[in-house]
């Protein structure tokens, strides 16, 4: 009888033992449920960028670019100069996965032409913040640094008809005698108007507007073109063309500047700026943007 009594006892605490279990799996669900969705938030990364490689930047330009944008190098007679100059230098640089580029600078009897192309690889560390947007916040500082104009009454940027019309409006529209103030106005807001329809003496200053730096729609993601003239010296007047356009996480930065040998020739903004422009689009084809 002791036996079975104790055969009773240890099934009743197996029993007992067994609902205590039940109970508190069953309390301890909502903890359970919310730790899976706690990890699941945790784990989500931000998206990681499209490029994983640069290309070779020495050799992404060919021969027709450079002879178009260097034309000094046409003019080397030396076989093996001439190859070299080709080339290009390649930057120096630590890691060829995040930063590489390369520069040229060709003389040639009517001036002295420099071109730098660069490209970064954006790469962030922060699970929460995309390869995308880093390679965003280096792109805006490079612009913010750039201190591009307002596109006010600038052609080829959004929102100029309408800043460029509402003052041309208004002061129409407060001139009481058509006769005496209407060309006066009509004129000064010609001059800066990017408008198509402004009058033909307004085109030279249409056209200036059309050069001024400004953010490129056409190119990359996002993309910006910068232009400054100054003097190296006394005399001489050296132009810069710098075009920065971003594709995915890869910032590029193309630069391009001519240095004339005579005095008082200032180098074609619109020229350099097409050639810029147009290496920038080969570039942009060529990561396949």
């Amino acid at each position: 009888m002791q036996r079975k009594a104790y055969v009773t006892g240890t099934a009743a605490l197996l029993a007992a033992l067994l609902a205590g279990c039940t109970s508190g799996s069953g309390s301890d669900s909502p903890t359970d449920n919310a730790n899976p969705g706690e990890a699941g938030t945790a784990t989500v990364a931000a998206q990681p960028g499209k490029y994983r490689t640069l290309p070779e930047p020495c050799g992404a330009l060919g021969h027709d670019t450079l002879d178009s944008m260097l034309p000094g190098i046409k003019q080397i007679t030396d076989p093996v100069q001439r190859d070299k100059a080709y080339q290009g230098q390649a930057a120096l640089t630590y890691d060829t996965d995040r930063k590489v580029g390369c520069r040229w600078k060709v003389e040639s009897a009517d001036a002295t032409d420099r071109l730098s192309v660069d490209f970064e690889r954006v790469v962030s560390y922060d699970n929460s913040v995309s390869d995308d947007d880093q390679a965003q916040k280096l792109f805006e500082g490079k612009e913010s640094a750039a201190d591009l104009p307002q596109p006010s009454g600038s052609a080829g940027t959004s929102g100029s008809p309408t800043s460029s019309a509402s003052p041309s409006s208004s002061s129409a529209s407060s001139s009481p005698s058509p006769s005496s103030s209407s060309p006066s106005a009509s004129s000064s807001s010609s001059a800066p108007s990017g408008s198509p329809s402004g009058s033909p003496s307004g085109s030279p200053s249409d056209s200036a507007a059309a050069l001024q730096p400004r953010v490129l729609s056409d190119l990359g993601d996002e993309a910006y073109i910068d232009d400054t003239l100054g003097s190296s010296g006394s005399t001489v007047e050296q132009r810069t063309v710098t075009v920065v356009f971003r594709t995915s996480n890869v910032v590029v930065t193309i630069e391009y500047e001519e240095q004339p040998t005579a005095v008082g020739t200032v180098p074609d903004s619109k020229e350099m700026q097409d050639k810029a422009r147009k290496l920038a689009s080969q570039l942009d084809d060529a990561l396949g943007g």
